[in-house]
């Protein structure tokens, strides 16, 4: 029914509008009586072979949804419904910011992909925090968290500290998003003395805190070899708990879409189907390069249930999916754990 009836129809809506409709009938079920049981019981499939603890953290199944999707922790209850395991919430900044203006956002259907240059727009941290405060997850919830675009590099390290001590008590882990292709120079912080910055800062928040919150680090698809490795050995000696591989890329290649029409969307990172041999690569290099030592949440083109097992089997300990979502819909996170569950048990 998504795929015939359903994507048609939202796909007749700009990609944003599309968005906030798909968001908003979550949000009405909410109203209805029995509808949140009926969704819950249509989308969701337990597992207990599935379960997993990583970070200290008891996980129901690895299907999770990558950032960008809640950019403002608002619909994290609705989306638990559908039978995700965990999910970030965000990219969240100190300050509210609007973005990139529009248009910001393309779809590529013939690709199974989308093109996105957001800029990070949300409400501010204090915004998903009160959300936070006011609606108690029903989900493994991680926080996404970036530097305002107006923050010079050089200072970004009190940005991440900022968001992490104000969300520490409300989330379960942070991811540190220092790769999005679409806030100019901010995967500069990918590079050795700014991305030790960072750590430095966060850390410095764990240690000031009773316990210690899991805190990964997202990476982009288009480093070279020899910045992975330094980012590799960066997390290891820093005590970085895990990397999320991977965001998005400007990568353009092998596109079933015509170049004109590509051309003419301009920059933005490309997500979907066409990232998932980058994003599996780089799963793979991380997990062999750090002997297994740096669990990884795989992100990046996962479009099927055999792709989400593909990454698994690469090494990553988790997946997320999001362009996928939208173009498989509602059910996907049951497809997914069904494979995975029958694989398993054979």
């Amino acid at each position: 029914m998504y795929r015939l009836l359903i994507r048609p129809l939202l796909f007749l809506f700009p990609p944003e509008k599309a968005h906030k409709i798909a968001l908003g009938a979550l949000k009405v079920a909410r109203y209805i009586p029995g509808a949140r049981f009926f969704i819950r019981l249509v989308c969701k499939r337990r597992s207990k072979s599935l379960k997993k603890e990583l970070f200290g953290i008891n996980f129901p199944n690895p299907v999770g949804i990558a950032g960008g999707l809640d950019k403002n922790g608002e619909y994290y209850n609705d989306l638990a419904n559908l039978g995700f395991g965990f999910m970030e919430i965000g990219s969240l900044t100190p300050l509210p910011q609007e973005g990139n203006p529009s248009p910001r956002l393309w779809r590529l259907p013939k690709d199974r992909a989308l093109i996105n240059r957001m800029g990070i727009n949300n409400n501010g941290v204090r915004y998903a925090l009160q959300n936070l405060k006011k609606n108690h997850p029903h989900i493994i919830i991680g926080a996404n968290i970036s530097k305002n675009s107006d923050t010079e590099n050089d200072q970004a390290y009190k940005d991440f500290s900022r968001s992490l001590a104000l969300l520490y008590d409300f989330v379960d882990f942070f991811v540190l998003n220092v790769s999005c292709p679409n806030v100019k120079d901010l995967d500069q912080l990918q590079g050795d003395n700014m991305l030790q910055q960072v750590i430095d800062g966060v850390n410095e928040v764990r240690r000031y805190n009773e316990y210690s919150r899991p805190v990964l680090l997202k990476v982009s698809p288009d480093l070279e070899q020899a910045q992975l490795d330094r980012i590799i050995h960066i997390c290891l000696i820093n005590g970085i708990d895990g990397v999320v591989a991977t965001n998005t890329t400007h990568s353009r290649d092998g596109l079933k879409t015509p170049l004109k029409s590509v051309r003419a969307i301009g920059q933005g990172g490309l997500s979907g189907a066409p990232l998932f041999e980058k994003s599996l690569a780089t799963v793979k290099y991380i997990h062999e390069k750090s002997g297994g030592l740096l669990p990884i949440i795989a992100a990046g083109g996962i479009m099927t249930p055999q792709q989400a097992q593909e990454m698994l089997d690469a090494g990553a300990e988790l997946i997320e999916v999001y362009t996928g979502f939208i173009y498989n819909g509602p059910l996907f996170a049951k497809r997914i754990v069904k494979y995975l569950k029958r694989k398993k048990k054979k």
